[in-house]
């Protein structure tokens, strides 16, 4: 199993998932390419764009490559169980679940900036065992599957030896979306950290696992944000978990840390765990 263990680690994977992985890798990798076509065609050329119930933008491109993906997903695995971004779930009896976020970054996209994507990640009982990161303007595709180092375009990555905060290039994920008992935290991550920028996308989190990011924090994220980034990240020897440092799944309360190492994560957790007691007096964070 890739990553750190202990509180940073993710779940054990029944060894009867692994004979099939490698039929399941090559399928997620046809997807990926497959859904590239229409969020490029509509790329910088000016989409319509409507408003979701809960505030989120949405284009026809986020809708038509979620729909190409589900038709893949249908003719070749129509017992496996679909949770998408944008049409919800397909719900089966099947441990096999896939999450999909057609565009990761709909405000990017929406800016015509390159860096939106899609996620693509297969559970097994809960436990995510198989993740893709596709940058479709950039050409760049990493996957990361337990059990096996992640790679970025068939070759293999790993995150930096950054063990400590202040030495860290930090990425904060849409600031917009801090709440005030979390915004305390996220500052003291910031100042101690010896770069930080903000994002409105995930890209931090493939740049990490290739070594140019050190840490990254998110909030109000849902499962088709994260559960990809879990074996890409792990498999370049990174860590990834909520705020309590537990593993991440379907019912995370979308508060995320991703770091480049154990060290670096414990320490960030300590911060992130100190920094909330001291305004609210909430040692569960």
């Amino acid at each position: 199993m890739p990553g750190p263990q202990s509180d940073t680690g993710s779940p054990g994977v029944d060894p009867a998932v692994l004979e099939f992985l490698p039929e399941l890798v090559q399928f997620a990798s046809t997807v990926a390419d497959a859904a590239r076509r229409p969020s490029l065609r509509y790329f910088r050329a000016g989409p319509e764009l409507h408003i979701k119930a809960d505030g989120s933008p949405v284009t026809v491109a986020d809708r038509e490559t979620e729909r190409v993906i589900r038709d893949l997903l249908s003719q070749s695995y129509p017992q496996h169980a679909l949770m998408g971004e944008e049409y919800g779930w397909t719900r089966s009896e099947q441990p096999y679940t896939w999450v999909v976020d057609p565009i990761d970054g709909t405000k990017s996209y929406l800016a015509g900036e390159p860096t939106y994507g899609m996620l693509l990640a297969l559970l097994y009982d809960g436990a995510p065992v198989l993740g893709i990161i596709d940058i479709p303007a950039l050409d760049e595709q990493w996957c990361g599957v337990v059990g096996q180092a992640t790679t970025m375009n068939g070759r293999p990555v790993k995150s930096s030896s950054c063990a400590g905060v202040e030495q860290a290039v930090l990425t904060v994920i849409s600031p917009d979306k801090l709440q005030d008992d979390e915004r305390p935290a996220v500052d003291a991550l910031s100042r101690m950290a010896r770069v930080c920028r903000y994002s409105s996308d995930g890209y931090s989190h493939p740049l990490l696992a290739s070594g140019y990011v050190d840490m990254s924090v998110a909030v109000g994220q849902q499962p088709f944000d994260y559960l990809a980034v879990v074996p890409v990240v792990e498999g370049a020897g990174g860590c990834i978990t909520d705020w309590a440092g537990k593993p991440l799944g379907l019912d995370s309360d979308g508060r995320i840390l991703v770091t480049a190492t154990p060290e670096l994560h414990r320490e960030a957790l300590n911060v992130l765990r100190t920094n909330r007691d001291s305004r609210n007096g909430d040692s569960s964070v």
